[in-house]
């Protein structure tokens, strides 16, 4: 198994992760009696502290899928994880920085640190999508 396997196995692990624990604290709250079961929005805006950060934690992991599985993905469809996989460790560990300052804080300094973990993020994908264009396009 190579590490862009690792990684995007990883990262859909923690997306499922954060679901279930989302789930867990919704359906603590409604056992408590402290938010109805169809009384939750989508971003969480109505959810204690703590719901609306693992809600958005969650939501930003599967938005940012899109990039960041997409590319791992197309790396593995054509034979290319050399591309990827140098990084692809890294990459999961800034998202899960990311995800964990979150749902630590959302203090100014946090949301610095998290958008640090972001831009690392970005700044990878950016990369790989610059080597998969030499490769494809012959740039």
């Amino acid at each position: 198994m190579n590490d862009t396997i690792i990684g995007l196995l990883g990262y859909i692990t923690w997306i499922l992760v954060l679901l279930v624990w989302l789930a867990v604290y919704r359906t603590v709250l409604v056992a408590k009696k402290q938010q109805a079961v169809n009384d939750f929005k989508a971003d969480g805006s109505n959810s204690p502290g703590f719901g609306e950060r693992i809600t958005r934690a969650q939501s930003n992991c599967v938005e940012s899928f899109a990039f960041i599985g997409g590319l791992m993905l197309l790396a593995l469809a054509t034979d290319s994880a050399a591309i990827t996989n140098n990084l692809a460790l890294l990459l999961l560990a800034a998202r899960l920085g990311q995800s964990i300052t979150h749902l630590i804080s959302t203090s100014v300094l946090a949301v610095q640190i998290r958008f640090a973990f972001f831009l690392v993020q970005v700044g990878i994908c950016f990369y790989w999508v610059v080597l998969f264009a030499s490769k494809f396009i012959g740039a």
